[in-house]
């Protein structure tokens, strides 16, 4: 009920939603006969999340299928984040105008999918020969299902990983092979920090993938197995929050939050005020260029162990929304397999450093090249066997702002302690699951 009311309250949203349509009228005699060509195919529109090299991988790829067949014809439109893609997706659906294609945070599929607005893709995968879903890599598979129905296919998908300044490193005495377990990556980001020259060794936004890596890495994890109850305040949850606390008052570690945090913390590392930086694998093509127009090398790294050695999986899938026509449902679902395929997957992975979600691409020449030129690209693919599922219960966006408000709150007054902070959470979720 909660997420039906949602969705009627988000109907007020079609003034905005309104300025981001791509419903233009062709003006003049000179678009005529284009115009014509135009509506005799079916049209598509596909909303998509993240700009730079992101954006410019989805404007490509939809070029790309455009040009590919001449029956459907695909308009492209950039949404934001994923936060402001989810709200205004779902939106448009409670006003009968959703894009008939789009992007699911992975968290978020299960939100998407019991709230009945995303299409069940498992009869038309199970009935088209011309996928095979074997090929995918099923570390990445985990939250493409709903209660045992195919409801989204891998598409940019990743794993948070640890970038370092090596060049900063090779100045300050590190072993450019990187910090392996947390009490290396401590003595790493000690030798980093520099008070005179306003740098720490790590900075991180509070962010509940991180969190929830280094949750996993002590041994547990922010949900139990059936999504019934948070888990994050357990003593691997208090090891994990504690890390961060000690490493912030030492002053080795500058964690940042609001919606900015991203990239505060990345221009942080990018201009040289941090040795270190937590951030996904997708960052990697835009982080090589901007390191090189700042002069300096920089590597990836697996995200150091703690008692075991896992990582959440990250980025989106894609998703066909529900009540299509029956023209334009087909129509959805030769474009998602279009841009899940082997040739799409390798050359989204060659620009912009998300994973390759196929095995065939992840074979193919295009991408043993680019690793064999910048391993850089390789190191999420091989922590991809650590890779572990993010939660995907339906109140879990309230329940991770729920947790990072008392996350910063607690690095914020150093006077609480970290069980208190994480219990306080942990009661308004558990209340919410309720």
């Amino acid at each position: 009920m909660k997420k039906l009311s949602f969705l009627l309250v988000m109907a007020v949203a079609l003034m905005v939603l309104a300025a981001c349509s791509s419903s233009g009228e062709s003006k003049g005699s000179e678009a005529t006969a284009s115009t014509e060509a135009e509506s005799e195919k079916i049209e598509l529109t596909y909303w998509y999340a993240w700009g730079d090299k992101i954006g410019e991988n989805n404007e490509n790829l939809v070029k790309q299928f455009n040009e590919s067949q001449d029956e459907i014809h695909v308009t492209a439109e950039f949404q934001g984040t994923y936060d402001e893609l989810h709200a205004k997706t779902q939106a448009a659906f409670a006003a009968g105008n959703a894009p008939e294609v789009t992007q699911n945070e992975i968290a978020s599929i299960g939100i998407f999918a019991k709230s009945g607005m995303t299409q069940d893709l498992t009869a038309l995968a199970e009935n088209d020969s011309d996928i095979n879903m074997e090929d995918f890599n099923q570390g990445l598979m985990g939250n493409s299902y709903v209660d045992g129905k195919l409801y989204g296919l891998p598409y940019l998908r990743s794993t948070p990983i640890l970038y370092m300044n090596t060049t900063m490193a090779e100045e300050v005495g590190l072993d450019p092979a990187g910090p392996k377990t947390w009490e290396e990556f401590q003595e790493y980001a000690k030798a980093f920090t520099d008070e005179e020259k306003g740098r720490v060794g790590v900075s991180m936004p509070i962010d509940i993938w991180f969190f929830e890596a280094f949750i996993a890495q002590a041994g547990g994890s922010t949900m139990n197995e059936d999504s019934t109850e948070v888990t994050f305040n357990s003593e691997a949850g208090v090891e994990a929050y504690d890390l961060w606390r000690k490493m912030a008052k030492e002053g080795t570690m500058k964690l940042s939050s609001g919606t900015e945090a991203g990239e505060k913390t990345r221009q942080d590392f990018v201009n040289g005020h941090s040795g270190m930086h937590f951030a996904s694998t997708a960052d990697l093509s835009y982080l090589l260029q901007l390191s090189e127009e700042q002069g300096f090398e920089l590597n990836t790294y697996f995200w150091p162990s703690g008692k075991e050695a896992k990582v959440p999986t990250g980025g989106a899938n894609l998703v066909m929304t529900n009540g299509l026509e029956e023209e334009k449902q087909k129509a959805a679902w030769e474009f998602i397999k279009f841009m899940t395929a082997t040739e799409q997957t390798a050359y989204a992975s060659e620009f912009t450093g998300y994973l390759p979600s196929r095995k065939s691409a992840a074979e193919s020449e295009k991408i043993q090249a680019l690793y064999e030129e910048k391993p850089q690209f390789k190191v999420a693919v091989d922590q991809l066997e650590n890779g572990v599922a993010r939660p995907m219960a339906e109140n879990y966006p309230e329940i991770v702002q729920i947790l990072i408000d008392e996350l910063t709150r607690g690095v914020l007054d150093e006077s609480i302690p970290t069980q208190e902070v994480l219990d306080n959470a942990a009661e308004k979720a558990n209340a919410l699951l309720e």
